[in-house]
Protein backbone atom coordinates (compact mmCIF):
# COMPACT_ATOMS: atom_id res chain seq x y z
CA UNK A 1 0.00 0.00 0.00
CA UNK A 2 1.35 3.55 -0.96
CA UNK A 3 0.34 6.02 1.70
CA UNK A 4 2.72 8.85 0.15
CA UNK A 5 2.24 8.89 -3.39
CA UNK A 6 4.63 6.27 -4.51
CA UNK A 7 4.52 2.64 -4.65
CA UNK A 8 6.49 0.67 -2.06
CA UNK A 9 9.45 -1.50 -3.63
CA UNK A 10 7.31 -4.67 -2.18
CA UNK A 11 9.69 -6.05 1.04
CA UNK A 12 7.87 -5.97 4.39
CA UNK A 13 9.14 -4.85 7.31
CA UNK A 14 13.20 -5.66 7.79
CA UNK A 15 13.01 -6.23 11.09
CA UNK A 16 9.60 2.95 24.92
CA UNK A 17 9.91 4.09 25.97
CA UNK A 18 6.07 2.84 26.80
CA UNK A 19 4.65 5.10 29.75
CA UNK A 20 6.36 5.96 32.55
CA UNK A 21 5.36 7.99 35.04
CA UNK A 22 3.90 8.69 38.82
CA UNK A 23 2.16 6.18 40.76
CA UNK A 24 -0.54 8.57 40.72
CA UNK A 25 -0.57 8.68 37.23
CA UNK A 26 -0.54 4.92 36.83
CA UNK A 27 -3.43 4.81 39.17
CA UNK A 28 -5.42 6.76 36.78
CA UNK A 29 -3.92 4.95 33.59
CA UNK A 30 -5.70 2.12 35.24
CA UNK A 31 -8.56 3.52 36.16
CA UNK A 32 -9.71 5.46 32.89
CA UNK A 33 -8.07 2.07 30.43
CA UNK A 34 -10.77 -0.21 32.56
CA UNK A 35 -13.52 2.36 31.79
CA UNK A 36 -12.21 2.14 28.07
CA UNK A 37 -12.65 -1.48 28.06
CA UNK A 38 -16.20 -1.34 29.20
CA UNK A 39 -17.06 0.89 26.73
CA UNK A 40 -15.31 -0.41 23.78
CA UNK A 41 -16.38 -4.31 24.74
CA UNK A 42 -19.61 -3.35 25.51
CA UNK A 43 -22.99 -3.61 23.07
CA UNK A 44 -22.97 -3.52 19.31
CA UNK A 45 -22.31 0.16 18.64
CA UNK A 46 -18.64 0.13 19.25
CA UNK A 47 -16.13 1.37 16.74
CA UNK A 48 -14.41 -1.33 15.71
CA UNK A 49 -12.24 0.15 12.88
CA UNK A 50 -9.87 3.06 13.34
CA UNK A 51 -11.69 5.14 10.34
CA UNK A 52 -15.04 4.68 12.33
CA UNK A 53 -13.86 7.14 14.81
CA UNK A 54 -14.12 11.03 13.92
CA UNK A 55 -10.42 11.92 15.08
CA UNK A 56 -9.55 9.59 13.02
CA UNK A 57 -10.26 11.14 9.65
CA UNK A 58 -9.16 14.72 11.48
CA UNK A 59 -6.14 13.03 11.60
CA UNK A 60 -6.35 11.79 8.29
CA UNK A 61 -6.86 15.02 6.81
CA UNK A 62 -3.93 16.65 8.51
CA UNK A 63 -1.15 14.10 7.26
CA UNK A 64 -2.62 14.68 4.07
CA UNK A 65 -2.29 18.90 4.30
CA UNK A 66 0.94 18.59 6.15
CA UNK A 67 3.11 15.99 4.65
CA UNK A 68 1.72 15.37 1.73
CA UNK A 69 -0.25 11.48 1.80
CA UNK A 70 -2.59 10.24 -0.40
CA UNK A 71 -6.27 10.37 1.53
CA UNK A 72 -7.45 7.33 -0.03
CA UNK A 73 -4.31 5.17 0.77
CA UNK A 74 -4.92 6.65 4.59
CA UNK A 75 -8.57 5.81 4.60
CA UNK A 76 -7.88 2.30 3.45
CA UNK A 77 -5.43 1.77 5.78
CA UNK A 78 -8.03 2.67 8.72
CA UNK A 79 -10.20 0.99 6.91
CA UNK A 80 -8.45 -2.16 7.55
CA UNK A 81 -6.81 -1.75 10.70
CA UNK A 82 -9.12 -2.52 13.88
CA UNK A 83 -8.82 -1.53 17.19
CA UNK A 84 -7.21 -3.05 19.61
CA UNK A 85 -8.24 -2.68 23.58
CA UNK A 86 -5.83 -5.17 24.63
CA UNK A 87 -3.19 -2.65 24.27
CA UNK A 88 -4.90 -0.21 26.52
CA UNK A 89 -5.69 -2.76 29.25
CA UNK A 90 -1.44 -3.43 28.88
CA UNK A 91 -0.43 -0.27 28.97
CA UNK A 92 -1.99 0.18 31.99
CA UNK A 93 -0.16 -2.63 33.98
CA UNK A 94 3.27 -2.07 32.82
CA UNK A 95 5.81 -4.71 34.29
CA UNK A 96 8.01 -2.15 35.84
CA UNK A 97 4.58 -1.66 38.43
CA UNK A 98 6.42 -5.02 39.90
CA UNK A 99 8.23 -4.85 42.65
CA UNK A 100 11.76 -5.69 42.13
CA UNK A 101 11.88 -8.95 43.45
CA UNK A 102 9.39 -9.63 40.90
CA UNK A 103 10.55 -8.07 38.02
CA UNK A 104 14.25 -9.14 38.31
CA UNK A 105 13.49 -12.38 37.75
CA UNK A 106 12.09 -11.96 34.58
CA UNK A 107 15.43 -11.02 33.02
CA UNK A 108 18.10 -12.57 34.83
CA UNK A 109 17.41 -15.99 33.88
CA UNK A 110 19.67 -18.75 33.20
CA UNK A 111 18.55 -18.86 29.27
CA UNK A 112 18.64 -15.53 28.76
CA UNK A 113 22.36 -14.67 30.13
CA UNK A 114 23.17 -17.71 28.18
CA UNK A 115 21.36 -16.49 25.29
CA UNK A 116 23.29 -13.01 25.73
CA UNK A 117 26.98 -14.67 25.95
CA UNK A 118 25.80 -16.49 22.39
CA UNK A 119 24.94 -12.88 20.86
CA UNK A 120 28.29 -11.44 21.97
CA UNK A 121 29.93 -13.86 20.38
CA UNK A 122 28.11 -14.32 17.26
CA UNK A 123 28.68 -10.60 16.79
CA UNK A 124 31.33 -9.78 18.77
CA UNK A 125 33.64 -7.99 15.88
CA UNK A 126 30.15 -5.77 15.44
CA UNK A 127 29.81 -5.14 19.05
CA UNK A 128 33.55 -4.05 19.37
CA UNK A 129 33.10 -1.20 16.44
CA UNK A 130 30.36 -0.09 18.14
CA UNK A 131 31.89 0.22 21.50
CA UNK A 132 34.80 2.08 19.40
CA UNK A 133 32.54 4.57 18.05
CA UNK A 134 30.31 5.27 20.61
CA UNK A 135 31.78 4.35 24.06
CA UNK A 136 29.04 2.02 24.99
CA UNK A 137 30.11 -1.46 26.00
CA UNK A 138 29.56 -4.57 24.34
CA UNK A 139 27.82 -6.07 27.02
CA UNK A 140 25.56 -3.13 27.65
CA UNK A 141 24.12 -3.00 23.98
CA UNK A 142 23.30 -6.74 24.22
CA UNK A 143 21.97 -6.70 27.22
CA UNK A 144 19.08 -4.06 26.02
CA UNK A 145 18.33 -6.40 23.79
CA UNK A 146 17.91 -9.38 25.23
CA UNK A 147 15.33 -7.81 27.94
CA UNK A 148 13.76 -5.96 25.33
CA UNK A 149 13.04 -8.84 22.43
CA UNK A 150 15.38 -12.18 23.89
CA UNK A 151 17.90 -11.07 21.37
CA UNK A 152 14.85 -10.98 18.64
CA UNK A 153 12.94 -13.79 19.54
CA UNK A 154 10.35 -11.99 20.57
CA UNK A 155 9.93 -8.52 18.56
CA UNK A 156 5.97 -7.91 19.03
CA UNK A 157 3.18 -9.72 17.37
CA UNK A 158 0.49 -6.68 17.73
CA UNK A 159 -0.29 -4.56 14.69
CA UNK A 160 1.60 -1.58 15.24
CA UNK A 161 -0.82 0.95 13.08
CA UNK A 162 -3.74 -0.31 15.27
CA UNK A 163 -1.83 -0.18 18.76
CA UNK A 164 -0.40 3.09 18.05
CA UNK A 165 -3.90 4.54 16.55
CA UNK A 166 -5.62 2.91 19.43
CA UNK A 167 -3.62 4.56 22.26
CA UNK A 168 -3.60 8.02 19.98
CA UNK A 169 -7.39 8.30 19.85
CA UNK A 170 -8.88 5.75 22.95
CA UNK A 171 -6.28 6.49 25.32
CA UNK A 172 -6.52 9.44 27.23
CA UNK A 173 -3.95 9.77 29.15
CA UNK A 174 -1.32 9.70 26.73
CA UNK A 175 -3.57 10.63 23.69
CA UNK A 176 -1.02 13.33 22.38
CA UNK A 177 2.15 11.60 22.47
CA UNK A 178 0.51 8.57 20.68
CA UNK A 179 -1.15 10.64 17.93
CA UNK A 180 2.43 12.21 17.51
CA UNK A 181 3.47 8.55 17.09
CA UNK A 182 1.03 7.77 14.83
CA UNK A 183 2.46 10.84 12.72
CA UNK A 184 5.79 9.42 12.90
CA UNK A 185 5.00 5.68 12.14
CA UNK A 186 3.93 7.26 8.61
CA UNK A 187 6.85 9.34 7.80
CA UNK A 188 8.95 6.34 8.72
CA UNK A 189 6.50 3.94 6.95
CA UNK A 190 7.41 6.24 4.01
CA UNK A 191 11.12 6.96 4.58
CA UNK A 192 12.16 3.21 5.11
CA UNK A 193 9.49 1.93 2.03
CA UNK A 194 7.58 -0.73 3.97
CA UNK A 195 3.84 -1.31 4.32
CA UNK A 196 2.55 0.15 7.58
CA UNK A 197 -0.01 -2.54 7.59
CA UNK A 198 2.12 -5.37 7.64
CA UNK A 199 4.76 -4.36 10.93
CA UNK A 200 4.36 -5.92 14.51
CA UNK A 201 5.63 -4.73 17.52
CA UNK A 202 4.88 -4.32 21.11
CA UNK A 203 1.26 -2.83 22.85
CA UNK A 204 2.85 0.39 22.50
CA UNK A 205 4.11 -0.07 19.38
CA UNK A 206 8.06 -0.31 19.35
CA UNK A 207 9.52 -2.25 16.71
CA UNK A 208 12.47 -4.57 15.60
CA UNK A 209 15.50 -6.36 17.43
CA UNK A 210 15.63 -3.36 20.28
CA UNK A 211 11.90 -2.14 19.94
CA UNK A 212 12.07 1.65 18.80
CA UNK A 213 9.07 3.52 18.50
CA UNK A 214 8.70 5.34 15.48
CA UNK A 215 9.94 8.86 16.63
CA UNK A 216 13.32 7.14 18.01
CA UNK A 217 13.59 5.07 14.97
CA UNK A 218 13.86 7.94 12.60
CA UNK A 219 15.72 10.12 15.01
CA UNK A 220 18.68 7.52 16.00
CA UNK A 221 18.41 4.43 13.46
CA UNK A 222 21.29 3.77 11.58
CA UNK A 223 22.94 1.67 8.79
CA UNK A 224 25.51 0.40 10.41
CA UNK A 225 26.42 -2.30 8.12
CA UNK A 226 26.61 0.44 5.33
CA UNK A 227 24.01 -1.61 2.62
CA UNK A 228 21.29 1.75 2.27
CA UNK A 229 18.88 0.87 4.70
CA UNK A 230 18.10 1.18 8.61
CA UNK A 231 16.04 -1.94 8.98
CA UNK A 232 15.82 -2.62 13.12
CA UNK A 233 13.81 -5.28 11.97
CA UNK A 234 15.36 -8.05 10.83
CA UNK A 235 19.02 -6.74 11.05
CA UNK A 236 21.11 -7.56 14.21
CA UNK A 237 24.15 -5.35 12.94
CA UNK A 238 21.66 -1.98 12.35
CA UNK A 239 20.31 -2.85 15.64
CA UNK A 240 23.83 -3.16 17.69
CA UNK A 241 24.78 0.48 15.98
CA UNK A 242 21.41 1.73 16.85
CA UNK A 243 21.13 1.09 20.18
CA UNK A 244 25.11 2.29 20.90
CA UNK A 245 23.91 5.42 18.89
CA UNK A 246 20.75 6.22 20.89
CA UNK A 247 22.66 5.57 24.37
CA UNK A 248 25.26 8.06 23.13
CA UNK A 249 23.36 11.04 22.25
CA UNK A 250 21.12 10.34 25.40
CA UNK A 251 24.57 11.18 26.68
CA UNK A 252 26.58 7.81 27.62
CA UNK A 253 30.42 8.76 29.72
CA UNK A 254 32.31 6.29 27.68
CA UNK A 255 34.56 4.50 30.58
CA UNK A 256 32.74 5.60 33.08
CA UNK A 257 30.49 3.37 35.16
CA UNK A 258 26.75 2.90 35.50
CA UNK A 259 25.69 2.11 39.05
CA UNK A 260 27.31 1.50 42.69
CA UNK A 261 26.06 -0.75 45.45
CA UNK A 262 25.64 1.05 48.65
CA UNK A 263 24.80 0.65 52.19
CA UNK A 264 23.09 3.12 54.52
CA UNK A 265 25.23 4.22 57.32
CA UNK A 266 22.90 5.14 59.88
CA UNK A 267 19.50 4.82 60.32
CA UNK A 268 17.80 7.58 58.98
CA UNK A 269 15.61 7.18 56.54
CA UNK A 270 16.71 7.59 53.25
CA UNK A 271 13.51 8.41 51.32
CA UNK A 272 14.44 12.35 51.09
CA UNK A 273 17.12 11.44 48.85
CA UNK A 274 15.24 8.82 46.94
CA UNK A 275 12.19 10.98 46.13
CA UNK A 276 14.56 13.38 44.00
CA UNK A 277 14.33 11.27 40.92
CA UNK A 278 16.69 8.99 38.46
CA UNK A 279 18.31 11.97 37.38
CA UNK A 280 21.80 12.41 39.52
CA UNK A 281 21.69 15.29 41.84
CA UNK A 282 24.25 15.04 44.63
CA UNK A 283 27.73 14.85 44.66
CA UNK A 284 29.17 11.34 45.96
CA UNK A 285 31.01 13.09 48.95
CA UNK A 286 28.01 14.41 49.75
CA UNK A 287 25.72 11.43 49.77
CA UNK A 288 29.36 9.88 51.89
CA UNK A 289 28.36 12.89 54.33
CA UNK A 290 24.67 12.05 54.63
CA UNK A 291 25.14 7.91 55.68
CA UNK A 292 26.08 6.70 52.47
CA UNK A 293 28.46 3.95 51.76
CA UNK A 294 30.14 2.78 48.65
CA UNK A 295 30.81 -0.87 47.22
CA UNK A 296 34.16 -0.58 45.36
CA UNK A 297 34.51 3.32 44.51
CA UNK A 298 35.63 6.44 47.55
CA UNK A 299 33.31 9.20 46.78
CA UNK A 300 33.98 12.33 44.58
CA UNK A 301 32.96 15.29 43.12
CA UNK A 302 30.65 12.86 40.59
CA UNK A 303 27.09 13.16 41.11
CA UNK A 304 24.44 10.34 41.86
CA UNK A 305 20.88 9.44 42.29
CA UNK A 306 20.26 7.04 45.58
CA UNK A 307 17.87 4.36 44.57
CA UNK A 308 16.24 2.13 47.02
CA UNK A 309 15.46 -1.93 45.09
CA UNK A 310 12.60 -4.01 47.26
CA UNK A 311 13.33 -7.55 47.76
CA UNK A 312 11.63 -10.39 49.84
CA UNK A 313 13.06 -9.38 53.17
CA UNK A 314 13.56 -5.27 52.87
CA UNK A 315 15.57 -3.25 50.66
CA UNK A 316 18.95 -2.75 49.18
CA UNK A 317 20.58 0.02 47.67
CA UNK A 318 22.28 1.81 44.74
CA UNK A 319 23.44 4.83 43.32
CA UNK A 320 22.74 5.30 39.67
CA UNK A 321 25.73 7.58 38.22
CA UNK A 322 25.20 9.16 34.89
CA UNK A 323 25.44 5.96 32.63
CA UNK A 324 22.25 4.65 34.27
CA UNK A 325 20.32 7.70 34.01
CA UNK A 326 21.28 7.43 31.06
CA UNK A 327 19.83 3.77 30.70
CA UNK A 328 16.39 4.80 31.74
CA UNK A 329 16.29 7.36 28.88
CA UNK A 330 15.68 4.35 27.14
CA UNK A 331 12.57 3.08 29.15
CA UNK A 332 11.67 5.24 32.00
CA UNK A 333 12.43 2.64 35.00
CA UNK A 334 14.72 2.83 37.79
CA UNK A 335 14.40 -1.22 37.57
CA UNK A 336 14.45 -1.41 33.82
CA UNK A 337 17.84 0.31 34.32
CA UNK A 338 19.19 -2.26 36.92
CA UNK A 339 17.94 -5.59 34.94
CA UNK A 340 19.77 -3.90 32.10
CA UNK A 341 22.80 -3.38 34.17
CA UNK A 342 22.76 -6.87 35.85
CA UNK A 343 22.12 -8.75 32.76
CA UNK A 344 25.16 -6.95 31.09
CA UNK A 345 27.46 -8.14 34.16
CA UNK A 346 26.29 -11.48 33.88
CA UNK A 347 26.66 -11.69 30.00
CA UNK A 348 30.10 -10.46 30.65
CA UNK A 349 30.99 -12.57 33.58
CA UNK A 350 29.70 -15.30 31.07
CA UNK A 351 32.06 -14.81 28.16
CA UNK A 352 34.94 -16.50 28.08
CA UNK A 353 36.53 -13.62 25.88
CA UNK A 354 37.52 -10.81 26.34
CA UNK A 355 34.47 -8.51 25.12
CA UNK A 356 36.78 -5.57 24.52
Amino acid sequence: MSIGGREPRGRGPRVRCACRGSRARSLCGRVLGVALLLTVTSGTAAPERILDLPQSRVFVDEMVSRHGFSAPALESLFTEARLLPRVVEAISRPAEAKPWYEYRPIFLTADRIAGGVQFVRAHREVLQRAEREYGVPAEIIAAIIGVETKYGQHTGRFPVVGAVATLAFQYPPRAAFFRGELEQLLLLSREEDVDPAALKGSYAGAMGLPQFIASSYRSYAVDFDGDGTRDLWRNPVDAIGSVANYLSRHGWKRGRPVALRAELRRADDPMGLVEQGLKPHTPLRELYRRGVVFDGMPPGDELGSLMRFETTNGYEHWVGLQNFYTITRYNHSFRYAMAVYQLAQEIRAGDDETIM
